[in-house]
């Protein structure tokens, strides 16, 4: 009888389209042939909604048991005022943090108890907090060889983490933003067995907030999938896409967006001949630009992802805020020539170790500087995909992955 492992995500299925649901879709259904293996989960479709839209129980997807659990925050009338209170500990150590002193206090005070009350009210009131998936690590938290929670700043995320601490492989997702300061995560990333990272960035990021106690860690990381495209006319037509047009996927909220509209509208105005459209690809968490020259998608099935992306002339990934970046590998793994925001480290560090695979743009200035270097050059972009493709067959090759995360799973 192989043994059991079970990953927890805040949402899980085909049709979910993010960088947390996609990673741990891949990961379990590549470790099926080793291990039974379960997906706890919410009931949960739209996460900014935060309620319950699919059915609780459990659902067969693939080899793949999933086991849905609905949200039931404590408290949610008073979410606001306790997200309030729970900033005082976070500043604190983001503060220090800045000084340069979070790392050395954190190595002789590994686990910080201030606030903690309080960030556990906040925690506990979140929509996205659902006691019944956490009751149920607590009572078969032995029956599993390993559990891996996915994005740690997700109440079912960190309290899978926090009650079952020596089974728990976590992959943080981690990146520089105000929840990876809360006291209550000390709790977390000095007790689990295995700390997975995405990246070095991720990993160092890390290190400077939990310091030289932080548990025994390493990087694990996620391939790229082979694609069947789906036919570029027929999709071309469907979406009524361009020609020729700079490409985003992902989540369409101002979060991941950052200033990329406005920096994409004042480069069409300094370089007004340009035949570039912007295509937003994914659901839609804020409102539209209207204008005649972005186009809006929605949600497409995978097939439909991979031909848009392969017919983009220039793909940006524009979020301050990532802890690997699927949708970058995707498109160097297609040979396209990218456009990252420079504010984030791992999409830096990508484009340093691709060795120039990746532009990264400082600000809105460099933006259209890059933007229209690219686009202007057919020479630059064939040379950025050819690295690209390299990079991520020599970094991301899915055997390797999976060798160093069943490697992970034996030891604890």
């Amino acid at each position: 009888m192989k043994e059991k492992v079970a990953f927890v995500v805040i949402r899980y299925g085909q049709d979910m389209n993010g960088g947390a649901e996609q990673h741990c879709r891949m990961l379990a259904e590549r470790l099926v042939s080793d291990y039974d293996v379960e997906v706890l989960t919410t009931c949960v479709k739209d996460y900014v909604k935060g309620t319950n839209e699919l059915p609780e129980g459990e659902e067969w997807c693939g080899d793949v048991l999933v086991r849905r659990f609905p949200v039931a925050p404590i408290r949610p009338d008073l979410h606001k005022e306790y997200e309030r209170a729970a900033k005082v500990s976070r500043r604190l150590r983001k503060h220090l943090y800045q000084l340069g002193l979070l790392k050395f206090i954190a190595s002789i005070y590994p686990v910080w108890t201030y606030n903690a009350e309080t960030e556990h009210k906040y925690m506990q009131s979140h929509p996205l907090y659902s006691p019944a998936l956490v009751s149920y690590i607590q009572c078969y938290k032995e029956e599993y060889k390993a559990i891996i929670p996915i994005t740690m700043v997700y109440p079912p995320v960190y309290y899978a983490s926090l009650y079952a601490t020596e089974r728990v492989i976590l992959i943080p997702t981690m990146h520089y933003e105000g929840s990876t300061f809360r006291s209550i995560q000390t709790d977390v990333f000095t007790k689990v067995a295995y700390v997975g990272f995405n990246t070095t960035a991720e990993q160092k990021l890390a290190k400077k907030i939990f310091g030289y106690r932080m548990s025994t860690h390493g990087i694990i990381s996620v391939g790229i999938e082979n694609s069947v495209d789906a036919d570029w006319r027929t999709t071309q037509i469907k979406y009524n896409l361009p020609e020729e047009y700079l490409l985003f996927v992902g989540r369409i909220d101002k979060g991941k967006l950052d200033h990329i509209i406005q920096y994409y509208l004042d480069y069409k105005k300094r370089y007004s001949d340009s035949k570039l459209k912007l295509v937003l690809v994914g659901g839609l968490f804020s409102e539209p630009c209207t204008h005649p020259d972005i186009y809006y998608t929605g949600f497409v099935s995978e097939a439909e992802k991979y031909s848009i992306i392969q017919h983009a002339k220039v793909f940006v990934n524009p979020s301050k805020f990532e802890s690997l970046s699927l949708i970058l590998l995707e498109g160097m793994s297609r040979g396209k020539a990218m456009l990252v925001n420079g504010k984030c480290a791992v999409l830096k560090e990508h484009c340093i170790k691709s060795g120039g695979a990746a532009f990264y743009y400082k600000g809105k200035r460099d933006f259209i500087s890059k933007l229209h270097y690219i686009e202007d050059s057919d020479e630059l972009r064939t040379a950025m995909g050819r690295k690209g493709k390299e990079y991520v067959a020599e970094n991301y090759d899915w055997e390797m992955i999976m060798n160093r995360l069943k490697k992970v799973i034996e030891s604890i």
